[in-house]
C-alpha cells in the first residue's frame, strides 16, 4: 500500500461518510427512513452502492488504479454537493460520527491491511446512537428539573397536521400583552429539540411556555406531552401529512390525540378534523365542514363563521365578535380563532386581543406578501399542506394581473392530492413553474404545456424569473420542499 492509496482511501471514506450523515441527518438519524422513505433513493445507487461496488473490485483486481475511481467519484460528489440546498450542519453529533469513523477505519486499515468503508461509517452510526442515548437521558434530567423548579409556569401545547407553527406565534404574540411568555423557536418540535430549548434559552422567569409538538410516528406526542404536561392544548387542523410514516388518518388523529394524556390537564381546544366528542374541558370549533350523517358529530362549540380572505388580511367571526388581522389565507382563520380562544381563557378581553392582532405578522415563508420590483410575491414556501396550498391558489386567484406560481408540488402524500394541485394551478395561473422531479409528470398529465416550465434544480430560479417574470406579476412560490426530495 502507498501513501498515494492512503490518501485517495482517506478522501473516498470522507466524502462517504459525508453523504451518509447527510441523509441521516435530514431523516432525522433514522436508518429505515434513509433506506426506505427517501424520496430519491436513486442516489443511494450513484452516490453510495455503486461507486463502493467500483472501489472494491478496482482495488482488488488493480489496487495501483484505486485512485482513479476516487477521482471520478470526488468529481461525481462535488456535483451532488453543489446542488444541495440544505448541506450538512455540523453539530456535536455529526463530529461525534466523524470521530468515531475516522478511528475505526484507522484501526482496521492497520490491524487487518484492508482499506473498509462501509464497515467503519455503520459502526460509527451504530455507536453513536449509543452515545446519543446517554446524552439524551442527561439532557432530559436537566431539563425536566428545570421545568419542574418553574413552579408557576403554564405550559400550552399545541399539535396539528397543518398550521402548528401559526398558532403557537399567534398565541405567543397575544398573551405578550398580558404574560412574560415564551415560545419555542422556529419550527422547533421534537422532544430532543425541546429539551435543548429548555435548558439553553427558556428563561426563570417566564409565566406562560407555547410548545410546539410534531410527530412523524404513534407515541411521539405522548412522549413530548409527559415531558412538558401541559395545562391547556390546542390540536389544529388534522389532514394527511406524512401519511407514509402514519399510514391511515385514524393513526394520526390517535397521534395527535396523544396530548391530551397531559398529567396536568385543564382544557384543551380540538379542530373538528379530529371528530372527537366535546367533554367538559375539551371544546371544538371549526367552520363546521365536518358535521354530516356519516360523523354524527355535532356543531363545533366554537364556530368560525363569515371567513374573509383577500391579500390584505383575513377576518372571521367567533362567538359574536368580529375579529380581523393582516394575516393572509382562509385557512387561517382557524389558527387566528385558536389563539383567540387560548387568549380569552387566560384573561385577555376583546379589545386587548384584537389590538394585538392588529399587530401581528405574517410568519415567515407562511403567505407572507412581499411587494418587490412591482411584483406582487406571495411566499408560502413553508406550508406544504393541500389546505394550504389550495388557500393560496384561491387567494393568488382573487388578483387581477399576471399569475405566476412556483412549487415542487406535495410531499409525503398520495398522487391524488396532487392532481388536485395540478389541476387547480393550470385554471388559476398563467405560468406553473415546477421545481424538481419528484412531481413533475403529475403536472405535465394535467396543465397545459403552454403554461409548464420545470426547473431542475433552484440555482436555474433566478435566471427563470427574469426571463419569464414582469412587473405587475404574482409569483406564489408554493412550498419549498429541499433538494433531497
Amino acid at each position: 500500500m502507498t501513501i498515494v492509496n492512503y490518501l485517495f482511501y482517506a478522501l473516498f471514506l470522507l466524502a462517504m461518510g459525508y453523504y451518509a450523515i447527510t441523509n441521516l441527518q435530514w431523516y432525522s438519524y433514522k436508518l429505515e427512513r434513509v433506506m426506505f422513505h427517501h424520496t430519491k433513493t436513486w442516489w443511494h445507487f450513484v452516490y453510495f452502492l455503486i461507486p463502493y461496488v467500483l472501489y472494491l473490485l478496482v482495488n482488488y483486481a488493480v489496487p495501483q488504479f484505486g485512485f482513479v475511481v476516487v477521482i471520478a467519484y470526488l468529481a461525481l460528489f462535488y456535483q451532488w454537493y453543489k446542488g444541495l440546498d440544505k448541506p450538512l450542519v455540523w453539530t456535536g453529533r455529526v463530529k461525534r460520527f466523524y470521530v468515531l469513523m475516522l478511528f475505526l477505519a484507522l484501526f482496521i486499515t492497520f490491524a487487518f491491511k484492508h482499506f473498509a468503508v462501509v464497515i467503519p461509517i455503520f459502526l460509527a452510526y451504530f455507536i453513536s446512537l449509543f452515545i446519543e442515548k446517554i446524552l439524551f437521558h442527561g439532557f432530559r434530567l436537566k431539563a425536566q428539573k428545570k421545568i419542574d423548579d418553574m413552579k408557576d409556569l403554564t405550559v400550552i401545547g399545541i399539535t396539528a397536521s397543518y398550521g402548528k407553527t401559526s398558532i403557537k406565534n399567534y398565541i405567543g404574540h397575544l398573551l405578550k400583552a398580558k404574560y412574560r411568555t415564551y415560545a419555542t423557536p422556529r419550527s422547533v418540535n421534537t422532544l430532543g429539540g425541546i429539551m435543548k430549548d429548555v435548558n439553553d434559552d427558556l428563561p426563570e422567569d417566564t409565566e406562560v411556555y407555547v410548545v410546539e409538538m410534531g410527530a412523524r410516528g404513534e407515541g411521539d406526542i405522548a412522549e413530548i406531552t409527559t415531558f412538558v404536561n401541559p395545562q391547556y392544548v390546542v390540536v389544529g387542523k388534522i389532514g394527511p401529512a406524512h401519511i407514509e410514516y402514519f399510514r391511515t388518518m385514524e393513526n394520526i388523529r390517535n397521534t395527535k390525540m396523544e396530548i391530551l394524556q397531559s398529567g396536568r390537564l385543564k382544557e384543551a381546544w380540538i379542530h373538528e378534523s379530529a371528530m372527537v366528542k366535546p367533554e367538559k374541558n375539551i371544546h371544538i370549533y371549526g367552520t363546521g365542514e365536518h358535521m354530516d350523517m356519516k360523523t354524527n358529530l355535532p356543531a363545533p362549540e366554537y364556530l368560525i363563521k363569515d371567513v374573509e380572505a383577500t391579500l390584505d388580511g383575513t377576518s372571521f367571526t367567533l362567538d359574536g365578535v368580529r375579529y380581523s388581522a393582516s394575516i393572509l389565507g382562509a385557512f387561517n382563520a382557524m389558527n387566528l380563532a385558536a389563539a383567540v380562544l387560548v387568549s380569552k381563557k387566560l384573561g385577555l378581553s376583546d379589545e386587548e386581543i384584537q389590538q394585538g392582532l392588529s399587530t401581528l405578522k405574517a410568519v415567515d415563508h407562511r403567505l407572507q406578501r412581499i411587494d418587490a420590483g412591482g411584483k406582487v410575491i406571495l411566499d408560502d414556501s413553508f406550508n406544504g399542506n393541500i389546505d394550504g396550498m389550495m388557500a393560496s391558489f384561491d387567494l393568488a386567484s382573487t388578483y387581477a394581473g399576471r399569475k405566476v406560481v412556483i412549487t415542487p408540488g406535495l410531499v409525503e402524500v398520495d398522487d391524488a392530492l396532487n392532481v388536485q394541485v395540478a389541476q387547480r394551478a393550470n385554471e388559476v395561473f398563467d405560468l406553473v413553474v415546477v421545481t424538481g422531479d419528484l412531481n413533475y409528470a403529475i403536472f405535465k398529465a394535467h396543465v397545459d404545456p403552454e403554461k409548464l416550465v420545470k426547473l431542475a434544480s433552484k440555482g436555474e430560479m433566478e435566471n427563470m424569473l427574469v426571463e419569464q417574470t414582469l412587473p405587475g406579476d404574482l409569483i406564489l412560490f408554493a412550498n419549498d420542499a429541499p433538494s433531497f426530495v
